[in-house]
């Protein structure tokens, strides 16, 4: 499958995006990937408005990664949601281990 850290390079409108893998999760028996841009670089400076792309991750019978574009809105929301809340998560644990430090 695909490991956290990982980079893997998207061609999208003939224009090829290199990012590297956030994590993977699972919602509703399915598993999905999100990847950030390693280019991502936010004209405002704001990291919270980071684009993230989020997709539908499968295996093909020869056991390489697919990414699936997510066309469903309501299942988009789904995995959006999940993927807001590992983000917290990890936002949460970052702040804790901040605390100890002091």
């Amino acid at each position: 499958m695909i490991a956290q850290d990982m980079h893997v390079t998207l061609t999208m409108d003939d224009e090829e995006i290199e990012c590297i893998v956030l994590n993977t999760f699972e919602v509703a028996d399915k598993t999905y990937v999100s990847l950030l841009p390693l280019d991502a670089d936010d004209e405002d400076g704001d990291e919270d408005e980071t684009e993230v792309y989020l997709f539908r991750l499968s295996t093909t019978e020869s056991g390489e990664p697919d990414l699936q574009l997510i066309e469903n809105e309501a299942e988009y929301e789904l995995v959006e949601d999940a993927f807001d809340e590992w983000l917290d998560a990890q936002e949460f644990e970052e702040f804790e281990f901040d605390d100890e430090d002091e």
